[in-house]
């Protein structure tokens, strides 16, 4: 394992985005349990399109401009909702006290489609794990695996510090509701711009 590809995948993993945002939305609201099951879902949603760079299908969506826009705007959509969702308090951002185990179902499916609606994701993974898979590598696709269950542990590890933070000052925040409200309009405003940023975004 390269030295490159760890430092490489960390500045990647630790860069805000989606999966970053749900997941310290949830520790928040939800506390340090379901800031985990957050990470744990969100590092489930980057596994197929790892998998579709991996066979190669990652191509389909950078090929054919149908393909990419369907599943962009899809994305988008579910950003925009999840925005609503965390301006309203409802759903997998509502604050809790106690999380229980529907709420875990709920955290899990949420943060999975975050990512699997990306489609960015696929083709990020076709360009950047074949960086790191020399030319006369004897056994190519375990390697890409490899490379990709290593990615994974990170992302994991990193979105639990992530969720771990959150959490430990979460009842500074929920005791105070004015700062409460401003979290949860600050978080939805963060959605909306992923959203947008992704709604522009090109190929």
């Amino acid at each position: 394992m390269s030295l490159d590809f760890l430092i490489t995948s960390f500045i990647v993993v630790i860069s805000p985005g989606t999966g970053v945002l749900f997941t310290l939305a949830t520790g928040l609201t939800r506390g340090s349990r379901a800031s985990i099951v957050a990470a744990f879902g969100c590092t489930l949603g980057i596994v197929p399109h790892m998998a579709a760079a991996i066979l190669g299908l990652a191509a389909l969506l950078h090929t054919s401009a149908l393909a990419f826009q369907t599943l962009k705007y899809l994305g988008v959509a579910y950003l925009l909702y999840m925005a609503w969702e965390a301006w309203r308090e409802h759903g997998a951002l509502k604050v809790e006290r106690q999380a229980s185990q529907r709420t875990a179902l709920q955290v899990t499916v949420h943060a999975i489609l975050i990512n699997i609606l990306n489609p960015k994701l696929s083709i990020f993974f076709l360009a950047f794990l074949p960086q790191f898979v020399r030319v006369d590598e004897a056994a190519p696709l375990p390697r890409m695996l490899e490379l990709s269950g290593v990615f994974m542990l990170m992302t994991f590890v990193v979105f639990v510090g992530y969720g771990l933070f959150a959490a430990a000052v979460r009842d500074h925040v929920i005791s105070r509701p004015g700062i409460m409200t401003w979290m949860r309009r600050a978080f939805a405003a963060a959605f909306v711009g992923l959203g947008a940023k992704l709604a522009f975004s090109d190929r």
